[in-house]
C-alpha cells in the first residue's frame, strides 16, 4: 500500500518495519547488509523526489519473493539520468549508487509524474541473517 514518505528518515524507518514485520511474521531471511542496502536505496530516491520535485512522494514496499521492490512516484516526468564517473564530482552519485546495489532498476512516466521502481536481494549474505528488532 503506498504510504506519503515525508522525509528520507521516515523512508527508512518505514523499510526497516517492513522488513523486521516480514521476517518476524512471515520467515523470509533477511540479512543486516540487505536491510542496509534497502534503507540506502529507500533514502537516496526519496531524497532525490523531495530536492529535485515539488508537491508529494509516494513510497511503496512490497516482498516480492527474495526480494524487496521499492516504488517511489512523484509529480515530476522527467526520468532521471546516471552520471558518467568522476572522482572529482562531490555530491549527486545518488542514483548511480542506488543502480549499483539494485537487482533490477527501471524508470517508468506515469499519466501524471514518474515512477521508479527497484528490486533489493533479502539475502546478500546467507550467514548474517538478522533478527527481529525495533526499528530505530
Amino acid at each position: 500500500m503506498p504510504s506519503p514518505a515525508g522525509s528520507s528518515g521516515r523512508a527508512r524507518h518505514l523499510a526497516a518495519a517492513l522488513l523486521t514485520g516480514l521476517q518476524a511474521e512471515h520467515g523470509p531471511p533477511v540479512d543486516q547488509r540487505a536491510l542496509d542496502l534497502i534503507q540506502l536505496v529507500v533514502s537516496e530516491l526519496v531524497i532525490n523526489a523531495r530536492k529535485y520535485v515539488p508537491g508529494p512522494v509516494l513510497m511503496d514496499l512490497r516482498s516480492v519473493g527474495d526480494t524487496v521492490e521499492v516504488q517511489v512516484w512523484d509529480s515530476n516526468s522527467a526520468l532521471p539520468l546516471a552520471r558518467a564517473a568522476d572522482a572529482g564530482w562531490v555530491g549527486q552519485h545518488g542514483l548511480e549508487i542506488v543502480m549499483a546495489v539494485a537487482q533490477s532498476f527501471e524508470a517508468h512516466r506515469e499519466p501524471v509524474g514518474k515512477r521508479i521502481c527497484v528490486r533489493i536481494a533479502l539475502l546478500n549474505d546467507p550467514g548474517g541473517a538478522i533478527t527481529a528488532r525495533t526499528p530505530h
